[in-house]
């Protein structure tokens, strides 16, 4: 649904988009022309990764550009196939390329090649800074998709049982691999071990194992690497006086094969801790609490993350009002589905420029100004 399923989506939402779009318009006596960029080089991760190249690919077919794809060492097989598939469809020779290899030395290729107009990373927020710096020697315009570490604000009139339950599911979607994940969860001080015992329950309740085997929802990290970070973190929070209230650092018992980490929820969590301040990438949950509103969404914003959100309330006034102060490119208010026509991006280190939707399509043009002679 998710790897193949929202690709497709994306792809099909640009249609409507472009039939609509105007690519060319009286100012006065202007006329503005939206031209395609040119050629772009995309950086693509391996989380997500048919979803992340088509996010770069769509919009750049639908604006007229050319594109080389490099995409994960660690996820690279949908990619061959999606060269197949642009072969066997009639693309023109040229449009669509792809390089395979590694960051530091075909990413860095990309950034800063002379001949690529725009490059686009989805990525880790230091991944987005080496980019930057690449592609700032020959002042290519440049868009990141980075790091997140999404605050879930559940307010005091709101169903516990509801918004922690869904907040849990988010937080571990992908094993926790996922960069808009709620990994921090702000609740009511008062309330916060009746929190903790939902979250307990619902992680319980939770199979690991096999991600082909029926009702599994957990699976392993994707290298030793991964999963060696974030156990570490996991020790981290144990460390600062966090208080577990599932999981562990441990190997999970009965799996003897793969990378897998105990799904792992603290409460307790202190504004400044390390699980609290940075992107983990694995299915860790900080549960953090506040006393006033206020503080709650002091809370949210006191990151150096910005990518997505999420506000829960018995009142939707309340969860608007409280979701527009979040600093976030995205905010899902009292649970909302994904809505593959809005448009993605972070805030502060989360990232530059958005993906999806009409101001997706915005990122791969270039604006000219004709300007017609006076009457």
């Amino acid at each position: 649904m998710i790897q193949v399923g929202l690709p497709i989506a994306t792809l099909d939402s640009f249609g409507p988009i472009i039939q609509n779009y105007e690519f060319e318009y009286p100012m006065g006596r202007t006329t503005i022309i939206k031209e395609p960029l040119g050629v772009c080089g995309f950086i693509t991760p391996w989380n997500y990764p048919l979803h992340q190249i088509i996010g770069k690919v769509a919009p750049a077919i639908a604006a007229g550009c050319t594109m080389i794809i490099k995409p994960s060492q660690l996820a690279p097989l949908n990619a061959y196939i999606l060269a197949e598939i642009m072969d066997e469809i009639g693309l023109p020779a040229g449009v669509f390329n792809m390089v395979a290899g590694s960051g530091s030395k075909v990413g860095y290729a990309l950034a800063s090649h002379k001949g690529i107009d725009m490059v686009s990373l989805t990525g880790s927020t230091r991944s987005g800074t080496l980019v930057a710096q690449a592609a700032a020697e020959t002042i290519k315009r440049v868009t990141l998709e980075l790091g997140g570490k999404s605050p879930n604000v559940i307010l005091d009139d709101a169903d516990l049982k509801v918004a922690v339950t869904k907040g849990v599911y988010n937080a571990f979607l992908n094993s926790g691999q996922t960069c808009i994940a709620l990994s921090r969860m702000i609740v009511p001080e008062n309330r916060q071990d009746e929190v903790a015992e939902i979250a307990k329950a619902v992680v319980g309740a939770m199979k690991m194992g096999d991600a082909f085997e029926e009702g599994v929802y957990l699976g392993p990290m994707v290298d030793p690497h991964q999963m060696n970070s974030v156990r570490n973190y996991i020790k981290s929070g144990i460390q600062e006086g966090a208080t577990l209230v599932t999981g562990g650092a441990e190997k999970p018992e009965n799996i003897n094969k793969g990378y897998f980490v105990k799904p792992t929820v603290f409460s307790d969590v202190k504004p400044g801790m390390k699980i609290e301040q940075e992107e983990i990438f694995g299915p860790v949950l900080s549960i953090i609490p506040y006393k006033t509103e206020d503080e709650a969404i002091q809370i949210a914003n006191d990151t150096s993350y910005g990518l997505s959100g999420s506000v829960w309330s018995g009142d939707i006034e309340r969860a608007i009002r409280i979701g527009k102060q979040i600093c976030s490119g995205q905010v899902f208010v009292n649970g909302a589905d994904f809505d593959i026509n809005a448009p993605a991006g972070g805030y502060k280190q989360s990232g530059i420029g958005r993906e999806r939707s009409k101001y997706g399509l915005d990122e791969y043009l270039e604006i000219k100004a004709l300007i017609g002679p006076n009457k």
